[in-house]
């Protein structure tokens, strides 16, 4: 009986402390000074890789080296990449530094939910030695599944103490009243909340109106 309550116990001490931890990261935002910024961009298919780039137009190279997530299976995405690249590289004199990284989806269009669950375990699973190697200073992302297990990898960098990490989650210009399921999940874990329309900033406080952004 005795050992039993040691063991709980002891795991109450230890949920008590990596609750704490993720306080303290959750509430520390500041990124110091520095001359380059490593960008982790999570892509999606269709319209989320085109608003993303849009977004990446109006960053300056000092956002480098950028990597580029995206799903296994989404070579679309990874086409629209080069292309913003080799764009990027025509207009500027500076070495455009960017690499692509590939997971699995954490869900397919019209998968079960049950099976959601196993599919986003295994590309979380996947997810944080990926992060826990690019150590990014910063995260982008705006909507795409694939964005959860990458978000939460990137948080527990900053909760193992290993590296806090930015997270920055733009929601989709296609959201106008309701937030996506990725933005419902994500509206606690990231340090900075982006909605583009009003109506989702009077619904949220919390999060950042800047008006239509892409």
């Amino acid at each position: 009986m005795a050992s039993v309550l040691i063991l709980v116990a002891a795991g109450a001490a230890v949920a008590a402390l990596l609750a704490l931890r993720l306080w303290v990261v959750l509430h520390s935002r500041v990124l110091g000074p520095r001359q380059s910024c490593s960008l982790l961009v999570v892509a999606g298919s269709g319209g989320h890789t085109t608003e993303i780039l849009r977004l990446l137009e109006n960053l300056s190279n000092a956002y480098s080296p950028r990597h580029y997530i995206i799903a296994d299976t989404d070579e679309m995405s990874a086409h629209k990449i080069h292309s913003f690249e080799q764009n990027r590289a025509d207009t500027t004199t500076m070495l455009s530094e960017y690499y692509i990284h590939r997971i699995p989806r954490s869900r397919e269009v019209q998968q079960s939910w049950l099976s959601t669950v196993l599919t986003t375990l295994y590309s979380m699973w996947l997810s944080f030695p990926l992060t826990h190697k690019v150590k990014p200073d910063l995260v982008l992302c705006n909507g795409p599944g694939t964005c959860v297990p990458i978000c939460i990898s990137a948080l527990l960098l900053g909760i193992l103490g290993i590296k806090k990490v930015i997270i920055v989650y733009v929601e989709s210009i296609c959201r106008v009243e309701h937030l996506s399921l990725s933005g419902k999940i994500l509206f606690h874990l990231s340090d900075y909340f982006i909605v583009q329309w009003p109506a989702l900033k009077e619904k949220y406080p919390k999060s950042v109106y800047l008006g239509r952004i892409v």
